[in-house]
């Protein structure tokens, strides 16, 4: 007569594995949907600095004789406008997000990058166009190298954020401090803090993207979050670029 606690029976045999498929499988099914999102997000910000960079090359075409320059020298309210107009999309872009469909959110993304280019066209009068691609390659591969930091590492770095905050404000306040102060090595200083903000930014934002997809698995927001992820790692990149342009650019 069997013993009903006597379990032998029902134990693997010496050398057996015991059945795990499931959760390997579902394993597999997050790191793959993981990876897809995250390329979503890249491939969404690679294309909004391309279309920036085209439609700054393009607006600077002709050099004294372009769109740039003339908004330069004779654009008064109009230059500031379109030197300012960025910020209203990314206002427009976080506040609206909830209230936008996707296909709105996306139109409102591929805006923001066009008029960004405009903005940034000047640097085509001011720096050398050696020292500009010079620079974009520089900034390329160092987002590139932090951002793999950020998503490999195995460190939180989540405490940089407020820390990382802090210090855009600051950058934000002694711009506009030197505008009136004209002071080089301000600028050269802001400069450099400026490189080093947005290089921290780079890894804590990959790292939060990262973490934030385990939230965002069958929502339908999902979408939203990959236009808004590839905005702040566009902004990332364009301001570690235009900092160490700043920092390192050879004038015209």
């Amino acid at each position: 007569m069997s013993d009903w606690k006597d379990t032998q029976g029902t134990r693997p045999g010496f050398g057996t594995t015991p059945h795990v498929g499931g959760a390997v499988d579902a394993r597999a099914d997050y790191d793959e949907g993981l990876r897809s999102y995250m390329l979503s997000i890249y491939n969404y910000m690679a294309s909004g600095v391309l279309l920036t960079g085209i439609v700054a090359i393009l607006f600077s075409w002709g050099g004294m004789e372009s769109p740039a320059a003339w908004l330069a020298i004779n654009g008064g309210l109009l230059f500031w406008l379109v030197k300012l107009s960025p910020l209203a999309f990314i206002l427009a872009m976080s506040f609206g997000l909830h209230k936008m469909s996707q296909t709105t959110l996306q139109i409102v993304f591929w805006a923001f990058a066009t008029v960004m280019g405009m903005s940034l066209s000047t640097i085509f009068l001011v720096y050398t166009g050696q020292s500009i691609a010079t620079t974009f390659f520089a900034t390329a591969g160092a987002f590139a190298g932090l951002s793999l930091w950020g998503y490999t590492t195995k460190k939180d770095i989540s405490g940089w954020g407020s820390f990382l905050i802090m210090g855009v404000i600051g950058l934000i306040i002694a711009s506009v401090v030197n505008i009136f102060l004209q002071s080089e090595a301000m600028a050269f200083v802001i400069s450099g803090i400026g490189v080093l903000v947005f290089a921290g930014l780079t890894a804590y934002d990959t790292q939060r993207l990262k973490q934030q997809y385990q939230y965002l698995v069958g929502t339908d927001f999902m979408g939203k979050a990959v236009i808004m992820g590839a905005t702040n790692l566009y902004l990332d990149f364009v301001n570690m670029f235009m900092f160490l342009l700043q920092f390192l650019g050879s004038r015209e």
